[in-house]
This record gives structure tokens, sequence and C-alpha cells, in this order.
């Protein structure tokens, strides 16, 4: 099983950034690969529409390290954990995404780095739009 992590420089204050990207009002704005509708809360659960179908997301809660990480069940019932850090960055702000390839093929893999690493450019666009 191979990890890669995916970065983006944001031109945007850490604690910005961190507040619009755990914000989940905001996901469809910038994470397709993860939501393509509006998120619905059902207690501590999202359910979201997804290019897999429907899945459930679990955040951990709100804190001051940056820690977005989260559990997507998918409809398979096979849950994904993905680590993801809002750190500081001498430019502002750097989203790290770790991908891991589990049970995917080669090809998959790089599809779902490739489709990462859009949403995380989607994130430094609308951040640096918004939250400088």
């Amino acid at each position: 099983m191979r990890s890669r992590h995916l970065s983006v420089v944001v031109a945007a204050d850490p604690a910005a950034v961190y507040a619009f990207a755990s914000d989940v009002a905001n996901l469809p704005k910038w994470a397709a690969g993860l939501a393509q509708a509006e998120v619905v809360p059902v207690g501590d659960l999202l359910k979201v529409d997804s290019p897999m179908g429907p899945v459930t997301v679990r955040f951990v809660p709100r804190n001051e390290f940056g820690v977005l990480d989260h559990d997507v069940t998918l409809p398979s019932g096979e849950t994904v954990t993905n680590p993801i850090r809002v750190l500081a960055h001498p430019e502002g702000a750097e989203v790290v995404f770790t991908i891991r390839q589990l049970n995917l093929s080669d090809d998959e893999f790089e599809r779902d780095a490739d489709m990462v690493a859009q949403d995380l450019e989607r994130l430094r666009a609308l951040c640096e739009e918004q939250c400088s």
C-alpha cells in the first residue's frame, strides 16, 4: 500500500483557511471529489452525494491544530480515513492531504491523486479570494 502527501500553499492566514475548509457548507465549493451537492448534517455525521454515490462523512471535532481528518463510509460499507492538515507556512498556509492506495489499482490511485490535487487547487483559489 502506497501513501502520497499532496499539498498546496495558500496565500492566506492558516486560521482563516482552516475555518473555510472546516465549514461543511463550503465542501461542495472545493471538495468535488467528496461532495457534489449540499451536505446534510445528521448528528455528528454528514450525508453527502459524492462521485462514488451516497456516502457518510465524519470529521474530527474542530480544533486549534488545523486537523481536518475525516472518515468517509463508502456505499460498499468500507470506511476510508483521510488525514488533512492546515499548517502555518512562510507564505501563509499549507494544506496537506494524505491519500492511501489501500485496495485501489495503480490507475485508480493516480486518478484519486489527481482529483485531490484539483480539490486542493480549488481550495487555494477560494481561500486566496475569500480568506485574505
